[in-house]
């Protein structure tokens, strides 16, 4: 190789510095944006571990909304495969999000004392991102709107996101349509209101579950159990942090706190996909 040839090469190797304004990477990601976010209201240093790892947690509801949606939405138009891939992709997303509850689990009640009365009357369940999460799950509830008055934009798509079809929802429309008998109350149920457990619903997973183990329903069922097992050890992760780090105190934003939260880890997410396995 000559001299110049080599010289040419080693050019080509250096990646661009030079930008006229901003980075691409920044255009793109807006990361100044993201990492000016933080605004400690303590001085105690630990504040900025729990401020970073709650946002780290807003920002994967939002791709996992993004990921339920887009399933749901498949599922509408009979795109099994492509419901089944968002699915996927959200179990990875909910794991790293589980994980998300590792800098704050293991602090002691002082550590977490010195900076939590910088959060006020401010609570995770008003999270309106996680709201609609929850309601994607069919758990839903109009009074969960109500801190959100104040926000108009806000308000409006939770409203909007409380008479839409779950992602259960749009999953029994679908077995509805490939002939299995879901009962009509489930199919034209108020989707306003809570998912409640139906013996029918519970007899159609039962038929898949007994089947031939190669089907797409199968596959569905399987993403959304697994969906619900981590949505449970989400909910479990939450208690156990919160139970370390305050006990049986009185939780911020005025809930009962380790109470209201282990009330929440005894919910089921899609009872019948876990109580038809007891009858194959």
């Amino acid at each position: 190789m000559s001299r110049q040839s080599e010289v040419s090469q080693s050019i080509q190797e250096v990646p661009q510095l030079d930008f006229a304004g901003t980075t691409p990477y920044e255009d793109y990601v807006r990361a100044d944006v993201l990492t000016h976010l933080q605004h400690p209201l303590s001085d105690d240093p630990g504040e900025m571990v729990f401020l970073v790892t709650t946002q780290v947690m807003e920002l994967w509801f939002t791709v996992i909304v993004h990921e339920w949606q887009t399933a749901a939405t498949a599922m509408r138009r009979d795109d099994l495969s492509t419901a089944l891939a968002a699915l996927q992709r959200s179990v990875y997303e909910l794991e790293s999000l589980n994980a998300s509850w590792q800098p704050v689990a293991h602090l002691t009640p002082a550590q977490f004392n010195a900076y939590r009365g910088a959060l006020g009357e401010g609570s995770g369940f008003q999270s309106a991102m996680y709201r609609r999460l929850e309601f994607l799950l069919g758990e839903k509830s109009a009074s969960m709107l109500v801190p959100h008055r104040g926000v108009p934009r806000t308000h409006q798509e939770l409203e909007k996101a409380l008479g839409e079809p779950s992602l259960y929802d749009e999953a029994l429309r679908l077995l509805s349509r490939r002939g299995f008998d879901i009962p009509e109350a489930v199919l034209a149920r108020d989707l306003t209101q809570r998912y409640e457990p139906d013996p029918g619903v519970e007899e159609a997973w039962r038929q898949i579950y007994a089947g031939p183990q190669d089907t797409d329903l199968l596959q569905l069922g399987e993403a959304l159990t697994e969906v619900a097992e981590l949505v449970w050890r989400w909910r479990n992760d939450h208690l156990v942090a919160t139970r370390r780090a305050m006990g049986a105190k009185r939780g911020t934003g005025g809930s009962s706190g380790v109470a209201w939260l282990e009330k929440r880890a005894q919910g089921t997410v899609f009872p019948e996909l876990w109580t038809a396995r007891s009858h194959v």
